[in-house]
This record gives structure tokens, C-alpha cells and sequence, in this order.
């Protein structure tokens, strides 16, 4: 799996510390990460595979190689997200209809969420399918702009956008299979989960 190797890194600017700036008080809050290094780091955590996209054309390139991984053609893609062939200008046909055929769901979503590394879908992408319902291989495609910090901050952005606000709404957090120690995720759909982040232009 070379392609998975394109995993969005920052550099880190090292600064030289004095004595005194070596030890924290106490009482100074803790500095939180931004926004997009904690998501990426959480989403990873969490289980799911990663590709940064500087470009369009990138991001095109990036789901040509994982349909290549995982000898997928458009027929075994599941897509029921009215807007992704037109935000992302995908020309395939993909299935519109879940069959015995199909492999994987491609789709956008409503936020990628920093403090969890979760991702906020709607029925504006999977319409009513329960996420139980929705095959084990997920695609997400998002924008650099989609990055927020919270569910609560997700909840609000949905709301301010949309005059109808959408139904089924949940987040996607398992990306792998649990463990038995893993007693949080109890109960919980986890998912093969391909998220390809595009740099806003």
C-alpha cells in the first residue's frame, strides 16, 4: 500500500526553550493542538487511512489507486450523495441502488470533527441508510474547509446552512475492528474508512 504513505504531515518549527520556560504552572490551560493536526492524529487513531490532496486532479488520482487496491470498478461503488460527482467532478456512473454488487460507498460529508477524528454525515450523503446498513468499505471525500473542532460546533454549522435541516445525522469514529477491551466502542458499526482531504483551492 504505497499510495497510503501521502499522509498529511506539517513541519514542526523547533524553538529552543529557556530554564525558566521548561517548567509549565499549574494553572496555565493546557495549549490545544489545531485543529487539523488533532483530526489527523484522532482519525488515524481511530483506524482509518488517511490521503492528503493538494489538488483536484490529486484527489482523482488518490480514489483511481484505492479502486486499484482493492480491484474495484464504478459498478462496485455505492454512491447515494447527489452533489459528489458535481463538487468533486467525478465522471462515473456509480450504483445508485444497493445490490449484492456492490463493495464500497463513496461520498462527501457535513464536517470532519478535531477533537474525536470523526466524520459528520447526513442524509444529505447516505440519505435515510442506517450506518449498520451501509457496506463495511466507506470513501470520503472532503474539503480542507470542513475541518471544525467539535460535534456540538458540527451540529451548529448544519444548522446555519441548511433551510431544511437534514435527518439522519451521526458520525463515523470506528474505523477498525473491536477488541474486547474496547468496551467504549460497544455496539458500534466500525468501518474500513478511506478519507481523501482536499486542499481548498
Amino acid at each position: 500500500m504505497e499510495f497510503f504513505k501521502n499522509i498529511f504531515k506539517k513541519k514542526i518549527k523547533k524553538t529552543s526553550l529557556s530554564d525558566t520556560d521548561t517548567e509549565k504552572s499549574n494553572f496555565m490551560p493546557e495549549v490545544k493542538k489545531p485543529t487539523d493536526d488533532r483530526f489527523v492524529n484522532n482519525f488515524i487513531n481511530n483506524g482509518g487511512k488517511f490521503l492528503y490532496s493538494e489538488t483536484l486532479n490529486e484527489a482523482k488520482k488518490n480514489l483511481k489507486l484505492i479502486f486499484i487496491e482493492n480491484s474495484w470498478d464504478e459498478s462496485n461503488i455505492l454512491c447515494l450523495d447527489n452533489n459528489i460527482k458535481t463538487h468533486f467532478d467525478l465522471n462515473y456512473s456509480f450504483n445508485k441502488v444497493y445490490t449484492d454488487n456492490v463493495n464500497c460507498l463513496i461520498s462527501s460529508c457535513e464536517f470532519l470533527i478535531g477533537d474525536d477524528g470523526s466524520i459528520l454525515i447526513s442524509s444529505n450523503q447516505v440519505a435515510e441508510t442506517k450506518l449498520n446498513d451501509l457496506p463495511d468499505d466507506i470513501i470520503i471525500l472532503a474539503k480542507t474547509d470542513q475541518l471544525i473542532n467539535s460535534i456540538s460546533e458540527g451540529l451548529t454549522g448544519i444548522k446555519n446552512k441548511s433551510e431544511d435541516i437534514p435527518s439522519n445525522i451521526t458520525n463515523l469514529k470506528h474505523f477498525k475492528k473491536c477488541t474486547d477491551k474496547d468496551f467504549l466502542s460497544y455496539g458500534s458499526s466500525s468501518k474500513n474508512l478511506y478519507l481523501i482531504l482536499i486542499e481548498n483551492q
